[in-house]
C-alpha cells in the first residue's frame, strides 16, 4: 500500500475511499448536465438529472455518518475556534501539514455545497414553468404562485451553486500555487504522499457503499413514481 522514500519518511497513503470520489467526480458532470438540459429545454433529462443528484446526496449524507473516516463530517466539520485557528496558523503557512482530507475551510464549504443543492433540488421538485405546462414532480401540492416562486429560486440558487464552485476551484489553484499542494490528484488516485507519522484513518466496506447506494436509489425512484406526477 505505501510507497516508502529510501529515508524511510516519506510514503504514499490512503487518504479518500473510492464511494466518496465516484460521487464527487458523478456530481460534476451530472450538474453540467443539468444546466444544459434546462438551457436546451429537455426537461424530462432535467428532472432525471435533478432524481440523480437528490439520490447521491442522499448517499453522501449517509456515507458522510457511516463511511470512512475523511467522509465523516465530524472529520473534517469543526466549530469557528477551529476554523479560525486553521485560518490564521495553517492555511497561509507552505510549511504547515496538510490535512488528511478535508481542512476546516474545506470542510465548512462541503457543507455549504450540500446545503445548496439539497435546496436547489427540493425547489425544483415544486417548480412550475412560466406557461404551467412542465412542473417538477410535486408541483402539483402547492398553487400557481408558490410553484413560479420554487422556480426563480430554482434559478437563483444555481448562480450561488456557481459563485461557490469557483470560489471552490480558486482554492485548489491556492493550494496547489501557494502551499504546493495537490489537492485534485487525491481525488483521483485516492492517496497522497505523506511526510511523517501517517495519519490513522478508518476505511468502510465498498460493498456496504453500493448497499447504501442501491437503497438511495431504489428510494427515490419509489417516491417519484409513487408520490411524484410529471
Amino acid at each position: 500500500m505505501s510507497e516508502t522514500e529510501v529515508n524511510g519518511a516519506t510514503a504514499r497513503v490512503r487518504i479518500w475511499d473510492l464511494p466518496t470520489r465516484l460521487f464527487h467526480w458523478t456530481l460534476v458532470p451530472l450538474l453540467g448536465f443539468a444546466w444544459w438540459t434546462a438551457e436546451e429545454r429537455m426537461l424530462d433529462w432535467h428532472r432525471l438529472a435533478g432524481y440523480s443528484i437528490f439520490a447521491l446526496l442522499l448517499f453522501r449524507l449517509i456515507w458522510g455518518m457511516a463511511g470512512s473516516s475523511t467522509a465523516r463530517f465530524v472529520h473534517f466539520v469543526g466549530g469557528p475556534v477551529t476554523l479560525a485557528r486553521y485560518v490564521r496558523g495553517h492555511m497561509f503557512n507552505r510549511s504547515a501539514a496538510p490535512a488528511p482530507g478535508h481542512n476546516p475551510v474545506g470542510g465548512w464549504s462541503v457543507l455549504a455545497m450540500i446545503a445548496l443543492l439539497a435546496t436547489q433540488v427540493g425547489l425544483g421538485f415544486f417548480s412550475v414553468d412560466i406557461d404551467g405546462l412542465e412542473s417538477g414532480p410535486f408541483a402539483y401540492l402547492v398553487d400557481f404562485d408558490t410553484g413560479r416562486a420554487a422556480a426563480e429560486w430554482h434559478g437563483f440558487i444555481f448562480n450561488l451553486i456557481l459563485a461557490l464552485t469557483a470560489l471552490h476551484v480558486m482554492a485548489i489553484l491556492f493550494y496547489l500555487l501557494h502551499r504546493r499542494d495537490n489537492l485534485v490528484g487525491p481525488m483521483i488516485s485516492g492517496s497522497r504522499r505523506w511526510t511523517g507519522e501517517q495519519p490513522a484513518l478508518r476505511f468502510a466496506s465498498n460493498r456496504i457503499a453500493l448497499a447504501i447506494f442501491l437503497l438511495v436509489a431504489g428510494g427515490t425512484w419509489l417516491l417519484i413514481a409513487q408520490f411524484g406526477r410529471a
